[in-house]
Formats: structure tokens, sequence, C-alpha cells
């Protein structure tokens, strides 16, 4: 996830390269050169659109992370590992009473904190035990669902 600083100092990079666009069109029209004037026009409109929407996916990203922070928190810090078999399990059952991989445990702590975007894909294609209850991927802001 990035920070807000790293956004904000995306916006100055954006900032400064739309510049040098705008600068490159300045020219352009200055010395009576028309490629330099389109050119420069449409990297500078290319650069600033650009620069928005990264800005954006990065604002969106962190917006979800903190609406799932919560949920993550709570299922990460009930569960257990244990070394000896390499299992999570939650030692009151609840919620869910078997033992899961760690790559199963990782699925189902991200799929219910609505990150299944962000899951890798050695995590993404792990099967989880049937009836095990995780949060319905299409409805990412609704209630747990059970696959």
């Amino acid at each position: 996830m990035t920070s807000r600083g790293d956004s904000a100092l995306h916006v100055v990079e954006g900032a400064l390269m739309t510049g040098v666009g705008a600068g490159l069109a300045y020219s352009g029209v200055q010395l009576d050169k028309p490629l330099y004037t389109i050119g420069g026009s449409l990297l500078a409109v290319l650069l600033f659109v650009g620069t928005i929407l990264v800005v954006g996916g990065e604002a969106r990203q962190r917006r979800v992370v903190a609406a799932g922070e919560a949920r993550a928190e709570e299922l990460w810090h009930s569960a257990c590992h244990c070394s000896g078999c390499g299992a999570v399990f939650y030692p009151g059952g609840t919620p869910w009473p078997g033992p899961l991989t760690p790559e199963q445990f990782q699925k189902y702590v991200w799929t219910e904190a609505g990150y299944p975007n962000e899951l890798e894909q050695k995590v993404k294609d792990v099967a989880l035990p049937p009836g095990i209850p995780v949060r319905d991927p299409v409805h990412q802001a609704g209630a747990a669902d059970h696959a």
C-alpha cells in the first residue's frame, strides 16, 4: 500500500513532467513550430491525466485497506500458528474449527477483510475448505457469506 507521502510525491512528479510538456508546447507556439506545440500539448494532457489516475488509484487502495483493517486484525490476532505441523487454527474453533495451511489462512483473512484483488497469484489459487465462511468478493462491503 502506498502512503499519502508517496501520493504527494507522485503529484509533484506528475506536475513537473506536465510542466515539461507545457513548456514544450509553449516553446512551439513562441518558435512557430506546430510539432512542438501539438506534441507538448498532448504530452502535458497525458501526463496530467496519468497523474490523476495514479493518485486516485492509490487513494482508493488506501480506503479499501482502511475499511478492512479492523476485520483483518480481528481474524489475525485470534489465530494461532502451530510450528510443529505448520497449520494455523483458531483455539476456540471460531470462526473456523479446523486447521488451515498458512496460504489458506492468508486467503481467508484477506478475503474476509475485503482484499481479494490484492492476493498474490500463489495464494489466489489456493482452495479454502468447504463451508469456511468468506466474504462474497462481488459484494465486498456486504456481510460474510458461506462459500
